[in-house]
């Protein structure tokens, strides 16, 4: 596993996300250009494909939806998650069943 797709941040991580909205499901699919992509079911209007984004990652890690930050890419498919109080020992145990 790559570590250019997220970094450690003061009490949390930095997840860089490539979000493809209108899929089937929401689903962690592999890489892609040094960013973690995500299906996420929500389409990309009145920003319901970044809040599903964030409770799919929050449900996923096992946290609270306020620990789960969209700090950029608002209305981009290219976004990053900081996520509080979550390790990286937690996101690769996450990650442990997708080929990365």
């Amino acid at each position: 596993m790559t570590e250019e797709f997220f970094k450690r941040e003061k009490d949390g991580i930095l997840i860089k996300i490539k979000a493809v909205p209108n899929s089937s499901k929401n689903e962690i699919c592999g890489l892609y250009d040094n960013a973690l992509k995500v299906k996420i079911k929500a389409a990309a209007i009145e920003n319901k494909a970044n809040e599903e984004l964030i409770k799919f990652f929050s449900k996923l890690l096992k946290v609270p939806k306020s620990s789960v930050i969209l700090k950029s890419g608002d209305t981009s498919k290219l976004k990053t998650l900081y996520i509080n109080n979550c390790t990286i020992d937690k996101l690769k145990n996450v990650c442990a069943n997708i080929n990365l």
